[in-house]
């Protein structure tokens, strides 16, 4: 866990400027918006941070602390915006029964007691958010995809045990099948 833990995650995408004032574009990839607010620091790569000094969250616009002008804003188009795991678990709230997608990806997917793979990475298409999987390596050398996307929710995400690192499915066989 210590090598997830050091992670930085990737938040948002610092788009162009508007106007005169320095304000940029902040196009958000988080599912918690609330965490960018006024004095928030956030990583551009592990050892630089920027800090809002300025957010307006209808117009999706952000300033950042000494970039006051178009020019010097213009520096920071197409930066990405990261944070830390441990940062995310201390200000992000989830509902019950909701998981932070760093905590699905290395779950075992599981359907009647097989296990069809491990989920690689958490994906969101339209509203819906899938897994995609690696396919256990016993099936890829039955013939079967090396990866397939399962679609995370009912009916086909059944039981998420994010302690066990298991998540129990039912259909995801169905659709390796098909892969």
């Amino acid at each position: 866990m210590s090598k997830q833990s050091n992670k930085l995650l990737h938040i948002a995408t610092i788009g162009k400027t508007v106007g005169l004032g320095g304000d940029m574009k902040l196009h958000i990839k988080s599912d918690f918006p609330e965490q960018f607010k006024k004095g928030a620091s956030f990583f551009i790569n592990e050892n630089e941070t920027l800090t809002i000094s300025d957010i307006n969250h209808e117009r999706s616009l952000i300033k950042f602390v000494g970039y006051r002008s178009p020019e010097d804003a213009k520096k920071l188009t197409n930066k990405n915006l990261y944070t830390t795991i441990e940062r995310t678990r201390k200000e992000c709230h989830l509902e019950k029964g909701e998981h932070f997608w760093f905590d699905i990806e290395g779950c075992s997917v599981v359907e009647d007691g097989k296990v069809l793979g491990v989920v690689d990475e958490v994906d969101r298409m339209g509203i819906t958010n899938y897994l995609f999987v690696i396919t256990d390596e016993a099936l890829v050398k039955s013939g079967f995809a090396k990866s397939f996307l399962i679609p995370y929710r009912e009916p086909f995400a059944l039981n998420t045990d994010i302690k066990e690192k298991v998540i129990t499915v039912n259909g995801a066989m169905d659709i390796l099948e098909a892969s």
